[in-house]
């Protein structure tokens, strides 16, 4: 499989919609997790990234202009002993909730399906971390429509059991831009991973088309201490109510 360069996915393509990127930096000392939102409307664009315990919310920058909040606000990143999540959409809780009764990743995902918001029906992405004595492992998600049919569900995991230092893998809700926008296709894109995590996400966030990006997360973790490192980008300040 190609290993794409993550700053020119980006970059050529103005609207991926909300993308997850799992990997291993190239010593294969550091998981690296990213995620980001865009938006093409006033509501999608009126969030933040905020952090909470062991993750981040999103919450309306100006919560006097919030319209539906049924799909934009939820927790995107949760942490569950040493398994980190993330999601598009409020299935983040689900596997947690699930996971937390001892059952799995794709258990979880097995009662959700893909965002109600015809005619796009907007797939829902999920990831997970899981972190090992033997070193870590992760795996991805996608709930889709059938080629648009809002009453057929598609699920597809992506199991990573022996990562690749310097490699991750990237999905993303949208091919690109449309109407109806067209959902992602095939498997994840490998893509490469630098060591500097701060220089990655730097780059991630630059590189992100600068009218429809709102808002990045990067977490990094330490495979031999497991300290965590967050970072943090919004484009919109948040309004003091």
């Amino acid at each position: 499989m190609q290993t794409f360069d993550l700053n020119a996915l980006v970059r050529e393509n103005a609207y991926p919609g909300r993308g997850i990127v799992l990997g291993l930096v190239p010593s294969g000392k550091t998981a690296v997790i990213a995620y980001f939102i865009m938006g093409r409307s006033a509501n999608s664009r009126n969030r933040i990234f905020d952090p909470i315990e062991g993750g981040i919310r999103t919450v309306a920058a100006d919560p006097a202009k919030l319209e539906d909040p049924s799909l934009i606000i939820y927790n995107p990143v949760l942490t569950l002993d040493n398994c980190h999540i993330v999601t598009n959409g409020d299935q983040t809780n689900t596997i947690y909730d699930f996971m937390k009764d001892g059952k799995s990743f794709e258990d979880a995902l097995r009662t959700r399906t893909f965002e109600p918001d015809g005619p796009n029906w907007t797939p829902r992405i999920s990831g997970l971390v899981h972190l090992r004595e033997d070193g870590m492992r992760y795996k991805l998600s996608i709930l889709k429509s059938a080629d648009g049919n809002g009453e057929s569900t598609r699920r597809y995991f992506f199991e990573y059991p022996q990562p690749v230092a310097g490699e991750g893998h990237f999905i993303h809700t949208y091919k690109c831009d449309g109407s109806p926008i067209p959902s992602f296709e095939g498997e994840p894109e490998k893509v490469a991973v630098c060591e500097d995590v701060e220089q990655f996400a730097a780059d991630l966030w630059a590189n992100l088309n600068a009218d429809n990006k709102v808002s990045l997360f990067v977490r990094s973790i330490s495979l031999e201490s497991g300290e965590v490192k967050d970072r943090i980008f919004n484009k919109y300040d948040a309004v003091c109510e």
